[in-house]
């Protein structure tokens, strides 16, 4: 692992920011850009210069911060391939499979529609993190804006098969109401009442419950748990596909 350093503040209503430092080169990154003039500001305590604007997918609490960020640094502009009419100003457009560096660590992009239909997620393998977006939330995931459950199904497969110890990134403190609805869905599971009671601890501190990890959502999260046979028998869907089972977790969660 490199000497990487992450900063992460809240911005907005309910935004993370993220900033990703790498000392050896001097690089920075900030992932998408919810408020340009707070990113700015905490780059500028912490003693860095934004170099890399990493965008997750295009909705303005992610992207509309860039050409301010971009006028006041001459940072690149780093975004989705499949968002390309939708993200103005992209300097490089990065799809599936494709790494991006800052300095000389590594991010592999990951293709994750659902949330949006172009969305994708920076893994940093060497690093053991991951930078998700609004794919996946702390005991929740993104609601399906563009993609179809299908879609967000496999995407969210694709981030529950990183290692265990993948430290998850997700851009929003939605996760004492996540908490809420899981144990709606799966109220016996011994992990997801730890987990919540661990959650609601912090958020009456003033506490962030960014990040996770890869192992706690696996162990509570029900959108990534829709194979679960107890889930599954609580929703009466014992003989439906994963797909079918996490879509109507979804369909529950929107009417929670």
């Amino acid at each position: 692992m490199s000497e990487l350093s992450i900063r992460q503040f809240p911005c907005l209503s309910d935004n993370y920011g993220f900033l990703i430092h790498d000392p050896a080169s001097g690089e920075t990154a900030t992932i998408d850009t919810p408020d340009a003039e707070h990113i700015l500001a905490e780059a500028k305590a912490a003693g860095w210069t934004i170099t890399q604007i990493w965008n997750t997918h295009h909705h303005f609490d992610h992207a509309g911060g860039n050409a301010a960020i971009k006028a006041a640094t001459g940072a690149r502009i780093v975004a989705p391939s499949y968002e390309r009419s939708r993200i103005p100003g992209i300097d490089l457009a990065v799809s599936e499979g494709d790494s991006v560096w800052l300095g000389n660590v590594e991010a592999k992009v990951m293709f994750t529609p659902g949330h949006t239909s172009g969305h994708i997620v920076y893994s940093l393998p060497g690093e053991n993190i991951a930078f998700v977006g609004d794919t996946m939330f702390a005991l929740g995931c993104g609601r399906l804006f563009e993609g179809t459950p299908q879609q967000m199904w496999a995407s969210l497969s694709r981030l529950a098969a990183l290692p265990d110890e993948t430290v998850i990134y997700c851009a929003h403190e939605y996760t004492a109401a996540n908490a809420r609805f899981a144990l709606s869905i799966d109220p016996d599971n011994g992990a997801l009442q730890t987990y919540a009671a661990g959650v609601y601890a912090k958020r009456a501190r003033g506490e962030a419950t960014v990040p996770t990890t890869v192992a706690a959502e696996k162990a509570a999260n029900p959108f990534v748990r829709a194979a679960d046979p107890v889930i599954r028998a609580r929703l009466d869907l014992a003989h439906a596909a994963d797909a079918e089972v996490f879509a109507e977790i979804r369909r529950r969660k929107d009417a929670f």
